[in-house]
């Protein structure tokens, strides 16, 4: 937790963005994993620790704004809960600790909130991604949980997009650390990885490390011989000779601040010519964002100079061919590069994405594109100073899609598909770092980056 200050300071800020209203915060409370008393991690809702800083189930709060009022609500343990838990802090202690005095028993928020309902006050809620949630914001206000989506407050989601884009000091230091520990978990693939292991002992190592440092993943581990499945979270597989391995992972420290690396690696601990050929064009096209990525850059402008590095390097090979700017205006470069260069990270590894990806990425100067691939850039508007978002170029060898395009002569004239199957084996490469947006540029988050050259990789998998 941090300083008291902190969170009501936060506070202090986001009512001054409304002029009247309520605005509920609903936290989250245990999720089942088979039967009610065996839950799986608990995980706090991001907005609510982001200006409460509770991380204990069942908590709501209430910032009233006609009457400059704020209120916790969350029941203590009783003896019972102290037999298996042991001593708990004080709900009142708890609320001392981020500035608040009136604390009061969960159950009273649905007496508070059924006031303010018949007296007609407008209450701003975020959207819910939890159905518990959505359940008690229907009965808190009389709408169907179906319909809760069609009435969240658009004011009350760009008021905490617009505080939780810009990191601050506190923010910045959590997310370094959990920077540090995704550096210890693919250093750690790196040194382990040979043929003949097994990938879940890879992605059981790493996910330890984690633990090991009282946080946790950011997100399920994706690690896979099958680097051109995107998101994939089988770990089924034995690593196999000349094969390339992914390992997309990061940590959530003990503040749940995130972190997102990719690596791709050699599982034998040395690229082919071919997978060299791959790997140096999508370094050249994360290193070019690097360089570009600074304030009053749209992020969608570097994601498209980065399709331009894949595209041209790509005809290099003979694999694209044609005009690099008119394949790229063209999404030629999608059947390769299917998704965007990154999205914006802190208490969320995708941050705020249950708040609304459009919000969160885009504005009303820089709108989503509908062309195949540019589609999918979570982040495309304006970067500012103390921004954090991840640069994860790829190039990807789909044997579905690169049929669908052949059979439908999508972008025929840009894609030489005789030179794509001389590549099919190398499966894709992707490189994520994380990126502080500086005064006037950018730098990696972390103490020392996860090695990234060809020759980093290939020393480091030879000790």
């Amino acid at each position: 937790m941090f300083e008291t200050k902190v969170y009501v300071e936060r506070r202090n800020r986001l009512r001054k963005m409304f002029r009247t209203g309520l605005l509920l915060f609903v936290g989250n409370g245990e999720s089942p994993m088979n039967y009610p008393s065996n839950a799986y991690r608990f995980r706090q809702d991001s907005t609510f620790l982001y200006y409460w800083g509770i991380n204990y189930p069942d908590c709501a709060a209430v910032i009233d704004i006609d009457k400059d009022t704020e209120c916790l609500y969350m029941n203590d343990v009783d003896i019972d809960d102290i037999i298996w838990m042991g001593p708990q802090e004080s709900v009142k202690e708890k609320g001392a600790r981020v500035g608040v005095n009136s604390v009061y028993p969960h159950k009273d928020l649905f007496t508070s909130i059924n006031s303010a309902v018949r007296l007609g006050r407008k209450i701003h809620f975020l959207p819910q991604y939890r159905q518990d949630n959505a359940e008690m914001l229907s009965t808190l206000l009389g709408i169907k949980s179906k319909h809760i989506k069609n009435y969240v407050s658009q004011k009350f989601i760009k008021a905490v997009v617009d505080m939780r884009s810009t990191k601050d000091e506190y923010e910045i230091e959590e997310i370094e650390k959990a920077c540090n520990i995704g550096y210890k978990m693919h250093t750690t693939v790196m040194k382990m990885c040979k043929p003949g292991l097994m990938e879940y002992e890879l992605a059981g190592a790493i996910e330890g490390i984690t633990i090991a440092n009282n946080g946790y993943i950011s997100f399920p581990v994706i690690l896979s011989q099958n680097v051109h499945t995107l998101h994939n979270h089988d770990h089924s597989q034995k690593l196999a000779e000349n094969r390339m391995l992914i390992t997309d992972a990061g940590a959530e420290n003990e503040m749940n601040y995130c972190s997102d690396f990719t690596r791709t690696i050699p599982v034998n601990g040395k690229f082919t010519q071919k997978q060299k050929d791959i790997y140096n064009i999508v370094l050249a096209a994360n290193s070019k964002a690097i360089e570009l990525a600074k304030p009053d850059v749209t992020y969608k402008s570097i994601h498209l100079e980065i399709a331009k590095i894949i595209t041209r390097g790509l005809c290099n090979l003979g694999v694209m061919c044609g005009n690099v700017d008119e394949a790229v205006e063209n999404g030629a470069h999608a059947l390769f590069l299917p998704h965007g260069l990154g999205h914006m990270m802190g208490l969320d590894v995708h941050d705020m994405e249950n708040l609304g990806e459009n919000y969160v990425g885009y504005d009303d100067e820089v709108l989503r594109s509908s062309q195949f691939g540019t589609s999918s850039l979570r982040m495309g508007r304006r970067l500012q100073k103390n921004f954090v978002v991840t640069d994860e170029p790829g190039i990807y060898f789909i044997p579905e899609l690169i049929a669908k395009w052949k059979s439908e002569k999508i972008n025929k004239d840009f894609i030489n598909y005789d030179k794509v199957n001389e590549y099919m084996d190398v499966s894709g490469v992707r490189i994520e770092d994380d990126l502080l947006v500086t005064e006037n540029g950018c730098r990696l988050l972390g103490k020392k980056r996860i090695p990234v050259t060809v020759e980093e990789i290939e020393e480091i998998m030879k000790k």
